[in-house]
């Protein structure tokens, strides 16, 4: 009986699915545990390492090499991998992340087996930058032992459950798909995470066992928070969670999505425009409800023409040396 598939998700990671597959096999558990690694059609050597690693661990390592890439940042091929999953539970990887503990696996197991209302268990995880472009850090500074849906919904993005440190149970997965809008996001976890907490609580182990590698080859820089595309499917998918919650959290949810409109003024396709920033100034100023500062800020910059600042402007400044002259004669 397996009783955990670690399914893993990989496209062009050749140089990091050693590290990642090497740290899954120090696993030490007391029960059987299976590694299914799906790949999105890699246009590196990463099939090749695959390949060879399943040939020398063919009981433990079963392969899924897709013929052409699923898309959607690699939500399908994830969806793909789950689907493929004998274990009773699934604990999800991405593959240029990897472990740091050998007991990951069976930490995880013993809370779930203890606390069978729990949808799913996280644990804490360190973010790292392959450029350099920031110092490693935590991915949450939490100590709560259990969330629910209301502490993953938030006026801004809230992020603090790693993709390869969550582990949820099989079968109420299969029984309780995911709904058909969250293929459509961009973003796999997040509504994974929110849908799974609508079924039970999900538990945390505050010990940091794994790292989530950040590098210009991977998914959160493909997506573009500054384009046009990243920003409308964030606003989608937030829409239709609150939809799905009922609009429970509407009013945070609004506010949630009031940010994507916000970033929009400075998007690459809008950022130099003048219609279009008015038009997304407005939804933002009617969903935000900002400071009295932020608002004045928000109509002067995107909001009232550029020739009529300029006409201010202009009557401003021969005013004052109108006023200077008119002065400088009494």
């Amino acid at each position: 009986m397996i009783k955990v598939s670690v399914c893993v998700v990989t496209y062009n990671h050749e140089k990091f699915v050693a590290k990642m597959l090497d740290s899954i096999l120090m696993q030490q558990t007391t029960f059987d545990f299976e590694i299914i690694v799906g790949d999105d059609f890699s246009k590196d050597n990463t099939r090749a390492i695959l390949t060879e690693y399943q040939q020398r661990f063919p009981d433990k390592i079963r392969l899924l090499l897709h013929p052409k890439n699923m898309g959607q940042n690699g939500k399908f091929n994830a969806l793909a991998t789950f689907a493929a999953a004998k274990g009773e539970y699934i604990a999800q990887f991405d593959g240029d992340d990897y472990l740091l503990v050998p007991d990951k696996l069976q930490k995880q197991v013993e809370m779930m087996d203890a606390n069978p209302h729990y949808s799913a268990s996280f644990h804490n995880a360190w973010v790292i930058y392959d450029d350099n472009a920031a110092p490693p850090h935590l991915v949450n500074w939490i100590n709560k032992k259990e969330f629910t849906v209301d502490d993953l919904i938030g006026e801004d993005e809230l992020c603090f459950i790693a993709t390869s440190s969550l582990m949820f149970r099989t079968e109420d997965f299969a029984q309780n798909p995911d709904p058909e809008w969250t293929n459509l996001s961009t973003s796999g976890d997040i509504p994974r995470n929110i849908m799974l907490a609508t079924r039970g609580p999900i538990g945390y182990i505050d010990e940091v066992m794994s790292v989530y590698r950040k590098q210009r080859g991977g998914a959160s820089f493909a997506d573009n928070h500054y384009g046009k595309d990243f920003l409308f499917n964030r606003i989608e998918m937030y829409s239709n969670i609150d939809k799905e919650l009922k609009y429970k959290y509407h009013d945070r949810l609004t506010k949630n999505i009031a940010t994507y409109y916000y970033k929009m003024l400075f998007s690459r396709e809008y950022g130099e425009t003048y219609w279009p920033r008015v038009k997304y100034a407005v939804k933002y100023l009617s969903m935000a409800e900002p400071s009295p500062e932020r608002k004045k800020e928000v109509i002067r910059d995107f909001i009232i023409p550029p020739f009529f600042m300029k006409f201010y402007s202009f009557f401003a400044l021969n005013l004052y040396n109108l006023k200077s002259k008119l002065s400088g004669q009494s």
